[in-house]
């Protein structure tokens, strides 16, 4: 899809702030308020942006681990997979899933208050949710950069 220089800014703009008004955002794109309102309406209605929301500091709400776990599963049937999803879906403390091509299947993303929590949802749900065989975790020291923000 290609977008105009103004589709463009008006995406940036969104990304560093999503509560902007768009009186705000038409006086930095540079267009009258309707045609910028429209833009981003156009952009909403064709997927561009699919949500607004809130980035909530996980530390402050007491979800001080983050781990990366591997995941690989036992058969890859159809029915398997697509029960694996269904349990991804469904634990909230699974923030990313990523199909993967490699040594394994799946990469999650997994916060946790701390390492006995994390322990109770690797080993009593992740290892058995539906055709899981083997999960490898690695733990995140330090996050470097953690940004929603798309290059446009």
């Amino acid at each position: 899809m290609k977008f105009s220089e103004s589709e463009r800014q008006i995406l940036r703009l969104l990304q560093q702030n999503g509560r902007a008004s768009n009186v705000e955002l038409s006086q930095k794109v540079g267009l009258s308020e309707s045609p910028c309102f429209r833009r981003v309406k156009q952009l909403e209605e064709a997927g561009v942006i699919s949500g607004y929301a809130a980035i909530v500091d996980q530390r402050k709400l007491g979800l001080d681990v983050t781990a990366f776990v591997q995941v690989t599963l036992d058969q890859r049937s159809e029915q398997d997979t697509e029960a694996f999803l269904e349990a991804v879906a469904a634990e909230g403390h699974i923030m990313e899933c990523y199909a993967t091509s490699g040594d394994y299947d799946f990469l999650l993303r997994v916060v946790a208050r701390n390492i006995d929590d994390f322990a109770d949802i690797s080993m009593r749900r992740i290892l058995k949710f539906p055709g899981v065989k083997n999960i490898v975790s690695t733990f995140s020291l330090q996050t470097i950069k953690n940004s929603q923000v798309l290059p446009t």
